[in-house]
């Protein structure tokens, strides 16, 4: 692209620290805490948020947020974004309990092209346990690799394809004792590479994870890095979604890309009902033209 055309870069930044709806033991909403969003014009926010409780079904002893998006000084970068967002103290019906959590994304948008480069340095569990159980994983914090040559998205990269792909046969794959994998991974973790974008050809969704195993001696089955718990649920940790949008026609480069994260996603059905996010975030943007 000529120097001589500006470009102008719309930041996308949002950060959470805790979200969901009960419905048994109790009935609650729990409204998003330490939320931060970013103005499209870039700058920092941070939010600090008090000790939460509901009762003695879910609580965390403190949490914060903060989201920025700044133009990079060094010499020919673009456009960086960055999102956190960390819970210390979590305790879920004493079943899933954890000292500090950590999700974080960055992105760098460059000067020329559309697609940025991504990275999820510190993200993290520290002594996530279930049932008083350590949780042992394998992480992938690379799962996107580099950023694909020649603008193209990152689906259409053959190492992040080929990653996700395992991933999503690993999830369907029937596991030793069990006759069938857990129902629900069927539908959610039956996505083929041809089959990212959507019918209107507009969209490019992908859901995978940056962990990529989980074990230890707590009760239930795995499968990648969903866990079902007797008794209590299914949580998902680490799950990453990409989103590719406003392609290019010519070129099929994507002028828009989100980067999705969220540590735990919680989905209660027993001693407990109702669905959870712990430590979520959105990073991205869009440059023009």
């Amino acid at each position: 692209m000529p120097e001589t055309v500006k470009r102008d870069h719309y930041y996308h930044a949002e950060a959470t620290a805790l979200s969901g709806i009960l419905d048994l033991p109790l009935v609650q909403v729990i409204n998003p805490q330490a939320t931060a969003t970013l103005p499209e014009k870039g700058g920092y926010i941070s939010q600090q948020a008090q000790p939460y409780k509901v009762e003695s079904v879910l609580s965390y002893e403190s949490a914060n947020t903060q989201v920025a998006g700044n133009r990079e000084k060094k010499p020919g970068h673009g456009w960086n974004t960055l999102v956190t967002s960390v819970v210390e103290g979590l305790n879920i019906l004493d079943v899933v309990t954890a000292d500090r959590i950590v999700g974080q994304v960055s992105t760098e948008y460059p000067l020329d092209g559309y697609v940025p480069s991504i990275t999820f340095l510190g993200t993290r569990f520290e002594n996530l346990r279930i049932a008083g159980h350590e949780v042992k994983l394998d992480w992938d914090l690379n799962l996107c690799g580099k950023k694909p040559e020649g603008d193209a998205p990152y689906t259409k990269s053959s190492d992040f394809v080929n990653r996700v792909a395992q991933q999503h046969a690993t999830l369907r794959a029937t596991r030793p004792g069990h006759e069938n994998p857990l129902a629900e991974l069927l539908a959610r973790y039956n996505l083929y590479p041809e089959s990212f974008e959507n019918s209107t050809g507009d969209e490019e969704n992908v859901e995978c994870s940056l962990v990529t195993k989980a074990e230890g001696s707590f009760p239930g089955q795995c499968c990648g890095h969903v866990i079902q718990v007797p008794n209590f649920g299914t949580i998902h940790l680490a799950v990453l979604k990409l989103k590719h949008g406003d392609f290019k026609e010519e070129t099929r480069v994507p002028e828009k890309t989100l980067f999705e994260l969220t540590m735990i996603e919680i989905e209660m059905g027993c001693i407990g009902q109702g669905v959870a996010k712990v430590a979520a975030q959105i990073a991205g943007g869009r440059t023009k033209p």
